[in-house]
């Protein structure tokens, strides 16, 4: 998302900040991940935290998305890079928040070596 927000803007002629959106979540994103690597004990919370990330960002980026699917049906594009930049990063947070809940699953379905007792 870094790197997406950096192309959309020069993409766009640095004519607003709102291209580096993308780029502000995915420092987010990368906070979490460093935090979420040296804090074993905050591990969980920190990947609750970054799936809310990505749903807030699914959410402001939603309409992009449906907006570029509009084009596939013979609509137009008022702004086409912000549209597209805005598809892009709709689409990495389905895929990450997919990820995190499949994921969590599977956590869930693997028992936890500290909680077993072996008899003896």
């Amino acid at each position: 998302m870094i790197l997406l927000g950096a192309i959309s803007y020069i993409a766009t002629g640095a004519a607003s900040a709102t291209a580096l959106i993308p780029a502000f979540f995915g420092i987010v994103f990368v906070a979490l991940g460093i935090l979420g690597t040296r804090n074993e004990s905050m591990r969980k919370h920190v990947m609750h935290a970054a799936l809310l990330l990505a749903i807030l960002g699914l959410g402001g980026s939603f309409g992009g998305l449906m907006s570029v699917l509009g084009v596939l049906t013979g609509g137009e594009l008022e702004r086409p890079a912000a549209a597209y930049a805005q598809a892009v990063m709709a689409i990495l947070c389905i895929f990450f928040i997919v990820a995190g809940v499949k994921s969590f699953i599977n956590a869930r379905k693997q028992p936890k070596a500290d909680t077993e007792f072996e008899d003896g």
